[in-house]
């Protein structure tokens, strides 16, 4: 194989395995959250890149986060609380990937 087509097929494979942050917007629009967030701006609670900036560091901040995403809550960003989302169909292994998502943002 010459090297152009192995770039292109490398690059190709990168993208397709790379984890994508349109899969957990999506997922987080899927599972309702949206309503209650947005990227950028505080709605009903936090901006997802405040979230993010908040608990930058925190070696317990996923499983502080996706305990509070499945269990609801209220006091840390304001009065509102949020909802238990496990009883909105939100999974454990579905609240960590989109915790670990909100982390990653920049």
């Amino acid at each position: 194989m010459n090297r152009p087509k192995l770039t292109v097929l490398l690059a190709l494979l990168a993208y397709l395995f790379a984890p994508s942050a349109h899969a957990d917007l999506a997922l987080a629009n899927a599972k309702g959250c949206l309503a209650g967030h947005e990227l950028k701006a505080k709605k009903v609670g936090p901006a997802y890149l405040d979230v993010a900036k908040k608990y930058a560091g925190q070696k317990d901040a996923a499983a502080k986060l996706t305990k509070k995403a499945l269990d609801g809550g209220s006091g840390s960003w304001g009065e509102v609380a949020m909802p238990a989302n496990k009883t909105m169909g939100v999974t454990e292994a579905e609240a960590r990937k989109l915790v670990g998502w909100i982390l990653s943002l920049k």
